[in-house]
């Protein structure tokens, strides 16, 4: 049996990692700017989070959600904590498409209408609903294609309200960053607005933060820059650090029942020990203000390199947007200097590095990106 071939793949096998730095099968070392799609947020292989997740697999991987699982009334409480949403519930599932999923559904019930707002160049996910909502018609088969969505023009917040005044709109879904769109950061007083049109018409409001979330932006989630709190907020990526899990934060004004939701291995275990040893980590070492502080000074060292037109982010989610193609630029980076990144359509190079970077490690990467530039 072969692999279904839908990855692109480059040459390399990784075969370890520490810190902010992977290894691969021929012993070369890479500088990890990327993160596995900003999935690594307290670094590769951290000592605590190894040692949490062995405890725990010596005991217990999984059971069901039929039995009280006290790991995740701890993740629960810290998250809520950490976060600043301690008054909102929790839902586990185990990726961001599914916690969109959720999200989305969510809205319907409340509402029970299921138009949607989402935003152009949007991605939220791959399985039904989720695709659905991200603006990208070549990845919806039409089996998707079961409800109407208006895919707006980020920051127009009049088209916004012409939407919503027609009175069908159950949610409006929207990324504290886009990510794949290019690092496109909301504006603080679009997003203000955004939150008070939906308040006003009984509109749910989804933030996505798989991407942005979770300390990447220099705040616990990037639409906390503008202020305000969302009905709903997805996460994923960052919350394992690598171990499969996801989940919904939900307000207050939601009334859960028994069999809205359900999820197989959702909360499992293994991936609660997993998020709690993140969440301990990122207390215990202050990773949300480190990526504030190390993501100010890359973004500000990245400005003064005159190939770059624009930069773009928060924190340590950071888009760099050149006049030309960005391949070559990646691949000599990565094959000549080392150095993992991404990219976002064709001109963007994509930055979501561990949340442990350092100022001496953003200097390495500047240093390798010149060399390739100049």
């Amino acid at each position: 049996m072969k692999l279904f071939d839908v990855y692109p793949l480059f040459d390399i096998e990784i075969v370890k990692g520490k810190g902010c730095y992977t290894y691969d099968s021929k012993g070369n070392e890479y500088l990890d700017l990327y993160g596995g799609h900003a999935v690594i947020s307290v670094g590769h292989t951290h000592p605590y989070y190894t040692q949490k997740l062995t405890e725990q697999a010596q005991k217990l991987i999984f059971y069901s959600n039929s039995v009280i699982n006290k790991l995740q009334i701890e993740l629960a409480d810290k998250l809520g904590k950490q976060s600043g949403y301690d008054d909102y519930s929790l839902f586990l599932i185990n990726s961001g498409a599914e916690a969109n999923e959720n999200a989305l559904k969510l809205a319907s019930f409340h509402t029970g209408k299921k138009k949607v707002i989402a935003f152009k160049k949007a991605f939220h996910g791959r399985t039904s609903a989720a695709v659905k909502v991200t603006d990208n018609p070549k990845i919806v088969a039409p089996i998707n294609d079961t409800f109407e969505v208006s895919y707006l023009n980020l920051n127009d917040i009049d088209s916004v309200k012409t939407e919503i005044a027609k009175g069908d709109v159950c949610a409006v879904i929207i990324e504290g960053i886009q990510g794949i769109g290019g690092i496109q950061v909301p504006k603080i007083d679009f997003m203000q607005q955004l939150r008070e049109v939906c308040t006003q018409n009984g509109v749910v409001l989804i933030l996505d933060e798989i991407q942005s979330g979770y300390g990447r932006s220099g705040k616990f989630f990037a639409h906390q820059y503008a202020g305000i709190k969302a009905d709903l907020i997805t996460m994923a990526k960052g919350m394992g650090n690598g171990f499969p899990i996801g989940g919904v934060l939900i307000s207050p004004m939601f009334t859960p029942a028994y069999g809205m939701l359900g999820t197989t291995f959702g909360g499992n275990h293994l991936g609660c020990a997993a998020a709690i040893a993140v969440l301990d980590i990122m207390k215990k070492e202050n990773l949300v203000e480190n990526a504030a502080n190390t993501g100010n000074y890359l973004i500000n060292e990245l400005k003064k390199i005159p190939q770059i037109k624009e930069v773009r982010g928060e924190g340590l989610m950071i888009g760099l947007e050149f006049e030309q193609p960005v391949k070559e630029i990646r691949s000599k980076l990565l094959f000549e200097q080392k150095v993992f990144t991404g990219v976002s359509g064709t001109n963007v190079i994509r930055l979501l590095p561990p949340l442990i970077l350092t100022t001496d490690q953003a200097d390495i990467f500047i240093e390798r990106l010149k060399k390739v530039l100049n």
